[in-house]
């Protein structure tokens, strides 16, 4: 379980680091799905790891992190049914 708890871990740094290079590049933009999905599941991923490793400071970030993440996902979706865009 320890080795699932430091990949799970190790997976969310990269899927954050890597939404920050995309957006610093220029590869996705700040409100894309792609962008907050990653952020979302990386921050839900180091929640994981840093609840396990009794590093609530850093769970704590990472749970604030991937709420921000559903809350912009969500405004997103509303501005789409707000706009007509069912897709």
């Amino acid at each position: 379980m320890k080795i699932a708890i430091e990949v799970t871990g190790w997976i969310g740094a990269a899927l954050i680091l890597g939404a920050y290079a995309l957006l610093s590049t220029g590869k996705v933009r700040g409100e894309s799905i792609t962008y907050h999905v990653m952020n979302l599941v990386g921050g839900a991923a180091l929640l994981l790891n840093s609840a396990w490793n009794g590093a609530m400071p850093s769970a704590a970030l990472n749970l604030i992190w991937a709420a921000i993440a559903v809350y912009a996902l969500c405004q997103r979706r509303r501005l789409q049914v707000k706009a007509g865009c069912t897709s």
